[in-house]
């Protein structure tokens, strides 16, 4: 299949220094705020930290990679980890993560990710398909540990499916040319034309790098883990990163489970795995008296966000449990155990906006 031409942008303006843009402060005020030099330049040290797209390179017919140049407040990255991106569509901020494929330190300074577009997915089919250079978005810190660790293991094992190759990927494109490991990839995806970066892998393949076995599960079948034994006679000895549909991921830990190898493997979710979905109801801020509407299956970081409301996050900053707000009534469960939280009037129960839903109703301060 043929790709499409990138999209690029031309850099025309350099960046300001940062004592410039103090200076420009300073003589604006209190004519000029804060949010217009966010309007000059975005970028700019100091500034809550965004990124703006200068290409984006088509992988198939539903997934595309997207060039970004991020603030100057990025931390960089570990091969493996992932990023939440924010994105405005029709007036409402929404944040979603996605794993970082390009290569650490790139001279140009930029980072990628590589969306796949899902039936209905509004953030995922946006990205996908009208994004184009220029567009500014939100960026977290990337966070993760589904990495590679130095030095590189001498057997390692990757088994991905769909998109879950790109952390994979990822991790690829960092590691030494000749790195003397022997690295096995398993991965699958619908059809041939379905399989990102399919190209490069096979170009990596053919030059020795890795050994690659590529699955076409609408012809093939599903991967049967009980199979690995004639995949690959030795995976009982390798470092195995898993990566892809839940179903796999399960499948996984139960297979390394049952050979006493958990130890041995890594997996990667982006969410909780939710047990029950609560009934959701309504979500109070008590801070200012917004009430939104969210299922039992939505974080409240997320019913928040997706209503526009920017609640605090340490993911931003590469910090866990900076999310915690205070319930103050109500009801939420837990969607990685589904226990669920009650808190009577007059308590107040921190609680981590990421990973509880509301269960019938609750009211938090934010």
């Amino acid at each position: 299949m043929t790709s499409a031409p990138p999209r690029t942008e031309r850099r025309v303006l350099p960046g300001l220094a940062d004592g410039v843009w103090k200076l420009a402060a300073a003589i604006a005020t209190p004519v000029l705020p804060t949010e217009y030099l966010d309007m000059v330049a975005p970028l700019r040290s100091g500034a809550e930290l965004r990124g703006r797209v200068v290409a984006v390179h088509p992988e198939t017919a539903d997934a595309a990679t997207l060039v970004i140049r991020p603030g100057r407040s990025w931390r960089a990255h570990v091969p493996g980890q992932y990023i939440r991106i924010g994105i405005d569509i029709d007036g409402v901020r929404h944040w979603r993560a996605y794993s970082l494929t390009s290569r650490v330190g790139a001279p140009d300074g930029t980072i990628s990710i590589t969306p796949k577009a899902i039936p209905g997915g509004l953030v995922s089919n946006h990205l996908v398909h009208r994004v184009g250079p220029g567009t500014l978005v939100f960026l977290d810190q990337a966070i993760g540990d589904f990495t590679m660790p130095t030095p590189t293991p001498r057997k390692v094992l990757m088994i991905t499916g769909g998109s879950g190759i790109t952390p994979v990927m990822g991790m690829l494109r960092n590691l030494p040319r000749r790195g003397g490991s022997d690295l096995v990839l398993l991965h699958s995806a619908p059809r041939p034309q379905d399989v990102l970066f399919a190209s490069e892998l096979a170009g990596r393949a053919a030059a020795g790098q890795l050994r690659l076995s590529v699955r076409h599960t609408d012809t093939d079948g599903l991967l049967n883990l009980a199979d690995l034994d004639h995949e690959v006679p030795d995976w009982r000895e390798r470092q195995a990163w898993v990566c892809g549909p839940t179903g796999l991921l399960d499948a996984a830990e139960l297979h390394w489970a049952a050979a006493e190898l958990t130890h041995a493997l890594h997996v990667e979710r982006f969410r909780p795995t939710i047990v029950e979905p609560g009934e959701g109801g309504e979500i109070t801020l008590v801070n200012s008296a917004l009430t939104i509407d969210a299922d039992g299956a939505t974080p409240i970081l997320d019913a928040a966000e997706d209503a526009g409301v920017l609640m605090k996050s340490g993911c931003r900053m590469g910090i866990c449990f900076g999310c915690v707000v205070t319930m103050t009534g109500g009801a939420v469960r837990d969607l990685r155990t589904g226990e669920i939280t009650r808190a009577e009037p007059g308590d107040e129960l921190p609680i981590q906006a990421c990973i509880n839903a509301v269960a019938g109703a609750c009211d938090v301060a934010v």
